[in-house]
C-alpha cells in the first residue's frame, strides 16, 4: 500500500497502484479465510485463491517497478516469491494429508 502511495500520478501508474492494491489486499483476505477454513478442502481451495492473486500481485510489481519515477520494488518482489513458496508448502502439505 505504501509502494502505490508512492508511485507517480500519471494514468498507467494509477492503473497499476489500483490493480495491485486489489491483487496484494486479496491475499490477505483470502489467507485470512483460509485459516478459518471448515474443512481441509476448504482450505486449500482459499490457499490456491490467494495464490493466484499473489501470483497476480507479483505482475503489478514488475509493472511498478518499470515505471518512471517509481520506488525500488525489489525487496517487494523478492517478499513476495517467499509468500509464494510458502503458500505452495502449505497448499501442498494440505492437499498430501487430505489424500491420505
Amino acid at each position: 500500500m505504501e509502494l502505490c502511495e508512492k508511485l507517480p500520478h500519471g494514468f498507467a501508474a494509477r492503473h497499476v497502484a489500483g490493480q495491485l492494491i486489489r491483487s496484494a489486499t486479496s491475499v490477505a483476505a483470502n489467507y485470512a479465510e483460509a485459516t478459518d477454513a471448515e474443512s481441509r478442502d476448504d482450505f486449500v481451495h482459499k490457499m490456491k485463491i490467494a495464490l493466484k492473486e499473489l501470483k497476480e500481485s507479483r505482475v503489478w510489481l514488475l509493472f511498478a517497478s518499470r515505471l518512471s519515477g517509481a520506488p525500488n520494488v525489489e525487496a517487494l518482489r523478492r517478499e513476495s516469491r517467499e509468500l509464494v513458496l510458502m503458500l505452495g508448502k502449505g497448499i501442498s502439505t494440505a492437499s498430501g494429508r487430505a489424500r491420505q
